[in-house]
């Protein structure tokens, strides 16, 4: 075991996935000599040159159709918007065009892009940096939607994505990037069609992915102290989902409740829930619980910021309810 920060996890997956292939070419807002906004490419464009690594325009509707059509041309590009919510200003090339090439083709042209951003509040950064908008992206089919949430799969996610002949778009919780965690010397490329039993349980499911996985364990370590045991489940991929390895725990716990930094409304937790509902209906003892963030804007003062977002309380208020307690 190595302690490494998710950061340096990303950069390492990065430089092997460039030194691996010839194919592979990083693209992005100041990705280049810069390093990218959250370092994670920095050193890249010194190693591998500037047809490797490459700083583009401000303008991710032009910078993410470069990288499909490079996709479309035999390169396996890496692209990455500083965050979900300028992604919104490339919506056109990846819904329209990403993710419905493979289906208009008739099956002839596959789109092999993975397009990297951040997502999710707590940096005081105020409403136009800081939505958690996995759900928007994970409602399109034709896209494989992704959210690393420990080192491990920050190192490896990476490597399944780019063997994708699809587009994949990977979430990466912007709080995460200076985490610290244990890399396993003899891990390797993750299997992202499962989701991942964070921590055991008995009594409660607690789904959660991205930035809500440490909240998500936080919460069960305090249920735990009142002898509460929750499983925690990290979803891994929100599209699409592993809705087996959910049922399987829900069956045997009896409840759930969905964590997630997204809004409740019309969100991705209403998804989980409702298909736990449908799979899962006579097997639950409980209403499915579901802790999102708050129906507003992000605010930007921080007491404000915190109090629109999932806190641990508040997963730990919900687990208590659903088991009675």
């Amino acid at each position: 075991m190595s302690e490494t920060t998710y950061r340096e996890a990303l950069h390492e997956a990065h430089r092997q996935a460039l030194l691996s292939d010839d194919r592979v070419i990083i693209m992005g807002e100041d990705v280049a000599d810069y390093g990218g906004t959250y370092a994670v490419t920095k050193g890249l464009y010194e190693e591998f040159g500037r047809h490797r690594v490459r700083n583009t325009p401000l303008s991710e509707s032009g910078f993410v159709g470069v990288g499909i059509g490079a996709a479309l041309g035999g390169l396996l590009p890496i692209v990455e918007v500083m965050t979900v919510n300028f992604s919104l200003l490339a919506m056109d090339q990846i819904v329209n065009t990403a993710a419905t090439y493979l289906h208009m083709s008739g099956g002839q042209f596959n789109v092999p892009v993975v397009i990297r951003m951040a997502t999710g509040a707590g940096r005081q950064l105020a409403a136009q940096h800081s939505h958690s908008l996995e759900g928007w992206y994970a409602h399109v089919p034709g896209l494989r939607v992704v959210a690393p949430a420990t080192v491990e799969d920050a190192r490896w996610m990476l490597a399944t994505a780019l063997a994708d002949p699809d587009p994949v778009i990977m979430f990466e919780h912007a709080m995460l990037y200076g985490s610290k965690g244990e890399l396993p010397k003899s891990s390797g490329p993750v299997d992202i069609d499962r989701a991942a039993i964070r921590r055991p349980g008995s009594d409660i499911t607690i789904c959660s992915w991205g930035g809500t996985v440490a909240k998500a364990l936080a919460a069960a370590e305090e249920l735990a102290s009142s002898g509460i045991e929750a499983e925690v489940i990290d979803l891994r991929t929100l599209r699409p989902l592993d809705m087996d390895t959910i049922a399987r725990s829900v069956m045997a716990t009896s409840r759930a409740i969905v964590v997630d930094e997204g809004w409740r409304s019309v969100g991705l937790s209403a998804e989980v829930a409702a298909r736990i509902g449908e799979r899962c209906f006579f097997n639950l003892d409980a209403p499915i619980g579901r802790v999102c963030s708050q129906e507003v804007p992000i605010p930007y003062p921080r007491h404000l910021e915190q109090s629109a977002l999932p806190q641990v309380e508040q997963i730990v208020v919900a687990a208590r309810q659903a088991i009675g307690r």
